[in-house]
């Protein structure tokens, strides 16, 4: 159950950055509304409190919720930028999520 309540913060945490910094994207590069930037504002700074949920220290946390941005990155690619993933994305994906089962929740303690 702690390993699913960390994944669940883990996403979480990758949806506000990401979403934030993309309605921020929106406002600079595209010339959309002011407001998006304070909405990605306000998802930027949900997700720095998000992120302070994970049960491991600091730099092992944040290594690992490196990994999950990435894959979450490749996500929101495919899915708001349509630019589907190909056999290269998917082969870094796997690596990099072994390497966060490996950092996150292999040891016991």
């Amino acid at each position: 159950m702690a390993v699913i309540k960390s994944l669940i913060y883990f996403i979480l945490a990758g949806l506000c950055e990401i979403g934030g910094g993309y309605l921020v994207w929106l406002w600079l590069r595209e010339g959309k509304s002011g407001w998006l930037a304070l909405a990605g504002s306000i998802l930027l700074t949900i997700y720095g409190f998000v992120a302070t949920k994970q049960p491991a220290n600091f730099g092992r946390a944040y290594a690992a919720y490196g990994g999950i941005f990435i894959i979450l990155s490749i996500v929101w690619g495919w899915k708001v930028d349509k630019v589907p993933p190909d056999r290269y994305d998917y082969l870094g994906a796997g690596i990099i999520l072994l390497g966060v089962w490996v950092m996150m929740y292999l040891r016991k303690s």
